[in-house]
């Protein structure tokens, strides 16, 4: 018996989101015509995939065989379809990712312009978030984030160098009230705290020779963005813990002092993820490769800074 592919398609929708209004917005159809379908399907086959409720949609157990089955054959179809992409000449679709703040101003935004010239028919939506998001039920293709945050089920490449937090304070401020020695003097002095989007306020880690320890700090001000971290340290507000990127520049004006360097070692950096039972389309392939190649062209260029002074050629 041959089945209208449609008609399948929109069973495997349905079944996976467990809903027939996400399966029908995914689609770009209708919740009532995706419903019919559903039902005409059902008539052929006559036997239920799916229990309906008011408030949820559920399969059978024929249903549940069916979409094991089924889920694995679309998927394979769907990739099958998008790897004709690679051999055209031009590379085209849309890519959404989720990426924290800090990553889209280090990594991201130098990268971005070069792709989009290389390859004009790709179009990207960026939406910067610092809080941890399902980007497959936020329908992104990808995301960025630290590698230990993220899910044991995608598919991780490191395309950042390894990343460094910046204890810092104004000269001012550390005129009145002293250097802290170790973290532990972090308490009881006014310092600048930082709230996650999940409304948890952050104790400040550090790690010196193998030793961690986590710092509970208070203040007369809490942020959730580095730049203005950095700019309420500069003004004498208190102590601030941010990205070493955003307050290098400062730190070699003289305008903020670097403090428990030795408590700062570098950490891993940033990971491009996607999910890993998902397809890729040839615009994600494209830019998955365009990021390892730029990180590795960068990495190149900074060991190529370093070696003449290494080897003692200057």
């Amino acid at each position: 018996m041959r089945h209208d592919l449609n008609e399948l398609e929109a069973f495997v929708a349905v079944a996976r989101h467990r809903s027939f209004r996400k399966a029908a917005e995914e689609r770009n159809v209708s919740a009532s015509s995706l419903s019919h379908t559903l039902r005409a399907l059902e008539a052929r086959l006559g036997i239920r995939l799916l229990n309906r409720t008011t408030r949820s949609v559920e399969p059978t157990e024929a249903g549940k065989h069916l979409y094991a089955r089924l889920g694995r054959v679309i998927e394979d179809l769907d990739q099958a379809l998008d790897e004709i992409n690679g051999f055209r000449d031009t590379i085209q679709g849309s890519l959404r990712l989720n990426v924290p703040r800090p990553a889209a101003r280090l990594l991201l935004a130098p990268m971005l312009g070069g792709f989009l010239k290389v390859h004009p028919n790709v179009t990207i939506e960026v939406t910067t978030d610092d809080g941890l998001v399902d980007i497959v039920a936020q329908g992104y293709d990808a995301g960025v984030r630290f590698g230990e945050s993220l899910a044991q089920d995608m598919v991780a490449v490191p395309i950042g160098a390894p990343l460094r937090f910046a204890v810092v304070a104004s000269p001012a401020w550390l005129a009145v009230h002293g250097r802290p020695a170790t973290p532990l003097d972090l308490r009881g002095v006014p310092c600048i705290g930082r709230r996650f989007p999940s409304g948890v306020i952050y104790s400040w880690e550090f790690e010196r020779d193998g030793e961690g320890v986590a710092v509970g700090v208070d203040g007369p001000l809490v942020l959730d963005d580095d730049e203005m971290m950095v700019d309420a340290a500069r003004d004498g507000v208190g102590i601030a813990f941010v990205h070493e990127f955003y307050a290098r520049e400062h730190i070699e004006q003289g305008a903020l002092v670097r403090l428990l360097e030795e408590w700062c070692p570098a950490m891993p950096g940033f990971h491009l993820y996607y999910p890993s039972r998902k397809h890729m389309s040839a615009a994600l392939r494209s830019f998955v490769d365009w990021c390892i190649k730029y990180r590795r062209d960068e990495a190149a260029a900074a060991q190529d800074v370093k070696s003449p002074v290494s080897t003692g050629l200057l």
